[in-house]
């Protein structure tokens, strides 16, 4: 189980992951929403996973690097 508050460079992580994925939405010029829509998830659950205050699932990473046609590595900026 996980501690509880987390680790703050857990939330440096997880934020610097968003930006990540920001980064990638952004370059293939699309909005949040059309992102939800190829990778079949929220337009909500995409502003929260780069707003970096979701807990994404690895699934939802693989799906969203899979939309945006680049390599899940690429989603972990650092």
């Amino acid at each position: 189980m996980p501690n509880d508050p987390l680790p703050d460079w857990v939330l440096t992580r997880r934020r610097a992951i968003g930006g990540g994925v920001r980064e990638a939405r952004t370059a293939c010029r699309i909005s949040q929403e059309k992102l939800g829509e190829m990778a079949d998830l929220d337009r909500k659950t995409i502003n929260r996973i780069e707003q970096g205050v979701y807990s994404t699932l690895l699934d939802h990473l693989l799906l969203i690097a899979d939309a945006l046609d680049v390599q899940p590595a690429e989603l972990f900026r650092r």
